[in-house]
């Protein structure tokens, strides 16, 4: 899709295969005439944002009986004449249904044409059209939250905000330039600096949020790691609350890596249990060992388990120190803790790392252990308004912050107003190309291309 065409378009909104009820949406300048053709009922004649029931008919046979509910240019989704046409789920009736359609005037809707020409006709912005993108494909409440809150357009008035500062002193460093023989300064510098500083700030908040933000995405990745028999695949079903992992007193059970999903007070964790750290004594478990440094290399949080009774603290620390890495969160697992108590012996452990003491055969402390997840994510970004998660705003809030950072070393170095303004500029640019009032027919085709048809 290049640029927004005049014909209409249709194509089946909910879900493919069979159910009880299927929509289907029409959409374009001919999208009230089109869709009469087809009905008992002439829809160019009735009000918009009202729902008629008929009969959907292929020359003089009954197809089906459906509602038809009616938007009129201006006032529906795309800012076309819209129907949107309920008929019984049948994989028949939505083929035949569509048949009847394109015959009749439409063409079928190209991934994402819908919401595109939403954007084109002025009802969205395109970080909001993203946005529907991610709240259809959330499935967990903060990311539902998250997207709830960029489609209803917080995000694009944030982005609103910080583009203005910059215009409003972009605009007095350019008028200085037109004074530039008289000397004038109508952009006080104290106050620019106050300014670049507040936004600074502000980006680098935002940059930093993406991490965050992308792992809630995708679900935050933490693995289950510790000494074999530690009761790691124990904790793994105590967390689950079901038998997922092969339970065994045999040390090394657990030769391969082990995914399971669970969503806490609405954040999705994807949990990966794995093969206890030692000396492999076969080539198997040398393989399950080596998985498991590499899921603990690329995961976001780690649940070290060991067994309180047997690892004093100088054990647990020195297996810490080799698996630690910068962005790793660490939760210390002591578990067993039903059979013995040496809180006190691990003293030099509870002073570096959060540690919970658990009994995950007795399902003890589990719910403690949930809440130090939840804390371990959300530390400064949690309560954030605006959180990234789409890496293209990643990339323009990250070069908008390159652009105001330049700006300063200019101030400091006193470069000319003419060389500030162009960097001022490119960080409006930048921010500009969120909402895409800067935009390439290649960068919407991507953006769009990766919705289903339909919507």
């Amino acid at each position: 899709m290049s640029a927004i065409s005049n014909d209409t378009i249709c194509a089946l909104s909910t879900a493919n295969g069979m159910g009880a009820i299927a929509m289907i949406r029409v959409s374009g300048a001919q999208a009230l005439e089109i869709t009469s053709k087809i009905f008992s009922k002439d829809l160019t004649l009735v009000p918009s944002h009202t729902a008629h029931f008929g009969t959907i008919r292929n020359a003089e046979e009954i197809l089906d009986e459906v509602v038809v509910t009616v938007f009129h240019a201006g006032k529906s989704f795309t800012g076309e004449p819209t129907t949107e046409i309920a008929c019984h789920g049948s994989v028949f009736i939505q083929r035949e249904l569509l048949n009847l359609l394109l015959t009749s005037g439409c063409r079928m809707a190209e991934p994402g044409e819908f919401t595109m020409r939403a954007f084109f006709n002025g009802r969205m912005d395109l970080s909001q059209a993203e946005a529907i993108a991610d709240l259809i494909h959330s499935d967990s409440k903060k990311v539902h939250q998250i997207a709830m809150n960029q489609m209803r357009g917080g995000y694009s008035d944030h982005i609103a905000d910080l583009k203005q500062q910059l215009m409003n002193f972009a605009s007095l460093i350019e008028l200085e330039l037109d004074f530039s023989e008289e000397d004038v300064e109508f952009a006080s510098r104290t106050e620019l600096y106050a300014l670049l500083e507040q936004l600074d700030k502000r980006l680098t908040q935002l940059t930093e949020s993406f991490a965050f933000g992308n792992a809630l995405k995708n679900g935050i990745q933490t693995v289950i790691a510790g000494r074999p028999n530690a009761g790691k695949s124990t904790l793994l079903n105590a967390l689950l609350n079901e038998e997922r992992a092969i339970v065994s007193e045999i040390a090394g059970t657990t030769r391969d890596t082990i995914q399971e999903l669970l969503i806490i007070d609405g954040v999705q964790f994807k949990f990966i249990d794995t093969a206890g750290i030692r000396e492999a004594s076969d080539e198997i478990e040398r393989i399950g060992v080596e998985r498991t440094l590499t899921e603990v290399g690329r995961s976001r949080v780690l649940l070290y388990v060991f067994d309180q009774n047997e690892l004093s603290a100088d054990e647990v620390l020195e297996d810490l120190a080799k698996l630690e890495r910068d962005g790793l969160d660490v939760i210390v697992v002591a578990n067993k803790a039903d059979l013995a108590d040496k809180y006190a012996a691990l003293q030099l452990v509870t002073e570096r790392y959060t540690t919970v003491f658990i009994s995950a055969k007795q399902k003890d402390g589990i719910d403690a252990l949930k809440t130090a997840l939840l804390s371990s994510i959300g530390e400064g970004f949690s309560e954030m308004d605006t959180i990234v998660v789409n890496a293209r705003h990643y990339d323009a809030f990250s070069k908008a912050l390159a652009d105001i950072q330049n700006v300063r070393q200019g101030l400091d170095s006193g470069i000319p107003g003419d060389l500030l303004a162009m960097d001022i500029r490119s960080a409006i640019r930048n921010l500009a190309s969120i909402t895409g009032e800067i935009s390439t027919d290649d960068l919407l085709g991507n953006i769009f291309a990766n919705f289903c048809i339909g919507k």
